[in-house]
């Protein structure tokens, strides 16, 4: 009798009564595939090897998987996190236990382009500022004048990363009719050439963009790229905005400069410590608008996330390599192969 695949989802996917934590996550594909055992691992953070020694696939979502987290079976073939970035994972641990990291760009390629564009409207339309002077009355109505927004057409939209979510960004951002510069040292220039972007150096997004997005991975080289002297290239009426990751932004930095007003404003997804503390002075500025790094969080989000995480733990199965490895390298490994011609054996399909 044939060993089932066994896939195994991080216990942060239940909540403590044992329901689903998304409900728009669907499992049902799983459930019904030929082979297929699903099974919940215990809440653990960051995981324990001991718990992934029958695993062969994991679908990971906040829960951190490090060294340590590593199997000694050598069963497992695929983590898939749930979401683009993969900081929480121990990327080298991976490639040298031959398991392939995958995360899902697919799933949120719109929703993260529809935040920073949510974003970017309510800064340059002032929105909690007026919506604040509504709740005032006749007092607030009276300062309408004091507020006036920032119009798009012929401004120039600046992205760190034009990538998967930079490139959406830009393709939703057309019919303002703005002007479209950015910084990808890995910038596909094909794609920036359709879209209409020019590619410049970093410090010139800074110094020329009205509103300046990051939308990069957060990697040792990125931690605090925007910084005190890149911030002060921004024009005063200028906007931020984060939907990366948090430390990619110097928040000190950035603080001060709000605290001073030497940009109009930020609008963040993201923190570099989340949540923050509560006497966080980020806190109690009225030029930055905050979320709680769930902007994107959606039911289509969710759903769209789920379902390439499945489709990547199947594909697994069936002995094909998926979609949205993050470690190439360990495609070209002799345990990664060896492991995925063994499940297409097991599972009736070739790699």
């Amino acid at each position: 009798m044939t060993t089932p695949f066994r896939i195994a989802l991080s216990g942060d996917f239940r909540k403590a009564d044992g329901s689903p934590t998304y409900p728009d996550f669907d499992l049902s594909p799983l459930r019904s595939a030929p082979g297929v055992e699903v099974t919940f691992l215990e809440p653990a953070d960051p995981l324990r090897a001991d718990q992934l020694e029958d695993v062969d696939a994991l679908i990971l979502l906040a829960h951190r998987f490090t060294a340590d987290s590593v199997p000694r079976s050598g069963r497992l073939a695929v983590v898939a996190r749930f979401g683009v970035g993969y900081d929480t994972v121990d990327v080298d641990a991976c490639t040298k236990a031959g398991t392939a990291l995958v995360i899902t760009p697919d799933g949120v390629r719109r929703p993260v382009a529809v935040s920073i564009i949510t974003l970017m409207l309510a800064l340059t339309g002032k929105l909690l500022i007026k919506d604040r002077l509504t709740r005032q009355g006749a007092a607030g109505f009276a300062k309408r004048s004091e507020h006036m927004g920032m119009g798009l057409v012929g401004r120039t939209l600046g992205s760190i990363g034009i990538g998967n979510i930079g490139a959406e960004m830009f393709r939703m951002a057309k019919p303002f009719e703005m002007r479209f510069i950015a910084h990808d040292p890995a910038a596909d220039r094909a794609v920036a050439e359709e879209l209409g972007v020019e590619l410049v150096g970093l410090e010139d997004v800074f110094r020329r963009a009205d509103v300046v997005s990051v939308s990069c991975p957060l990697t040792p080289e990125t931690r605090h790229l925007v910084n005190a002297d890149r911030l002060a290239l921004m024009k005063p009426t200028a906007y931020l905005i984060n939907t990366a990751r948090g430390p990619i932004v110097d928040q000190a930095a950035l603080t001060r400069v709000l605290q001073d007003r030497r940009i109009a404003g930020a609008g963040l997804d993201v923190l570099e410590r989340e949540p923050p503390d509560a006497d966080d002075p980020i806190l109690k500025l009225d030029n930055v608008i905050l979320t709680p790094h769930a902007l994107c969080w959606t039911d289509q989000c969710f759903a769209g996330n789920g379902a390439a995480d499945v489709r990547a733990v199947l594909e697994v199965q069936q002995g094909r390599v998926p979609r949205g490895v993050v470690n190439r390298a360990v495609l070209d490994t002799q345990l990664w192969r060896q492991r995925l011609e063994d499940l297409g054996r097991r599972f009736g399909a070739g790699p």
